[in-house]
Formats: C-alpha cells, sequence, structure tokens
C-alpha cells in the first residue's frame, strides 16, 4: 500500500525535506575533516572577516551566544582558530595558517556540493530560490528584533 502524505502541499515540510538532504550531503562532503557544518560555516565566515569578534561571528550566522562558544573552543583546540584580546572583554579571531588549509578545502568540498544541486534545479530555479528564500529569513529576523 502506498501511503498519501498531505503535508506534500506543504512549503514548510517541503523546505524541511529539502534542507535534510542539502546537509546530509554536505556532512558527507565534510566528513573527514571532522568538523560539523556549523562549525565549517564559522570558519568560512571568520576566514571571510579576519579579526571579527565571537559576538558578530554568531550573529551573521544566527547561532546564540551561548551554542557559539563551544564551537569556538573545538576550532581551537584544533589549532584552526587564534583568538586575540582586542579590550577588556572582546577577542579577535582569525585562522591559523592551518585553518586556513581547512577553509579553503572546505569551501572547495561546499562549492562541489552546491555544484551538485544547482545542476539538478538549473540556473532559472536557482535565482528564484536565492530571490525568495531570503524573504522567508526576514520573518526571523524581524521576530528577533521585535
Amino acid at each position: 500500500m502506498t501511503l498519501t502524505n498531505a503535508l506534500e502541499s506543504r512549503l514548510g515540510y517541503q523546505l524541511r525535506r529539502a534542507s535534510a538532504v542539502m546537509m546530509a550531503d554536505l556532512s558527507r562532503e565534510l566528513a573527514d575533516l571532522d568538523l560539523r557544518p556549523a562549525e565549517v560555516t564559522t570558519l568560512l565566515v571568520i576566514a571571510e572577516n579576519p579579526e571579527c569578534s565571537q559576538t558578530e561571528v554568531g550573529q551573521a550566522l544566527a547561532i546564540k551566544r551561548a551554542n557559539m562558544v563551544p564551537i569556538i573552543s573545538r576550532l581551537m583546540e584544533r589549532d584552526l582558530v587564534a583568538r586575540r584580546r582586542i579590550d577588556g572583554r572582546s577577542h579577535a579571531l582569525t585562522l591559523t595558517d592551518y585553518g586556513r588549509e581547512i577553509a579553503t578545502d572546505a569551501q572547495d568540498r561546499i562549492d562541489r556540493h552546491e555544484a551538485r544541486f544547482a545542476q539538478l534545479l538549473g540556473a532559472t530555479d536557482m535565482q528564484t530560490l536565492f530571490r525568495c528564500l531570503p524573504v522567508i529569513r526576514t520573518v526571523r529576523d524581524a521576530e528577533a528584533e521585535a
């Protein structure tokens, strides 16, 4: 017997399922780096923004402050990120040489991962997604500001 699923017509359901497929593929792509997706994205944001603070990275990635602490700690333990004090409470984050190597490798892997899905969708649908999906994110951003 084939079951029906009324959720198939729901945007949230489709987004969650698509996200799960993409995250599983990304995790496979990054598996031998022994880095979780949140650690990789943190590494890449620091690579793009040397001397940024942990708070700024968390805001850029919508990661709560309490969740950033173990991410940064793990990246530092692996000698991927260095931290230096810039005032009484703030630290500037930069990548170590090893961190830059891993970030470059991770970016190449992410590019391959993204290309697989972009090929499935085609240029027009990709442009549509990149135009539409940020609209959904603005709801969360507006709620966070309220």
